[in-house]
């Protein structure tokens, strides 16, 4: 079941999904779980990054075009986010050298917040 609740969007972020996507065609991210691009979340295009049954689809981003913006984790990642809502923002400064922001200047980061408890209930997870 896909919530797409667990996952927003802030409106400067959504802007700058819809330019990438004028020029890149569908996006959809990956939040990193370290290593080389830190936390970062990783916006590619569609197909560029291929996801498995070690990932899992945390919700689609609608930034007001005919695609949502999928957001995807590593399982073993949800496991320890799995309490914590996710909001894509923007800000000035050098994005991952593979995200499709790198060029323009601004990088998109994950601001997050724990679930509140009627958040969880409507997930149906325990508390």
């Amino acid at each position: 079941m896909v919530d797409t609740d667990r996952v927003a969007v802030t409106p400067e972020a959504a802007a700058l999904l819809r330019t990438l996507t004028a020029q890149h065609g569908p996006l959809m991210f990956h939040q990193s779980g370290g290593c080389c691009d830190g936390s970062a979340p990783m916006c590619y295009p569609v197909g560029m990054y291929l996801t498995g049954p070690g990932d899992v689809l945390l919700g689609a981003l609608d930034i007001g075009l005919d695609d949502p913006v999928q957001v995807y984790m590593s399982r073993a990642q949800f496991d320890y986010w799995k309490y914590t809502h996710l909001t894509i923002d923007v800000v000035p400064g050098r994005g991952a050298g593979f995200s499709v922001e790198a060029p323009t200047g601004n990088r998109f980061l994950t601001r997050s917040r724990m679930l509140t408890g009627a958040e969880l209930d409507g997930l149906g997870i325990a508390r």
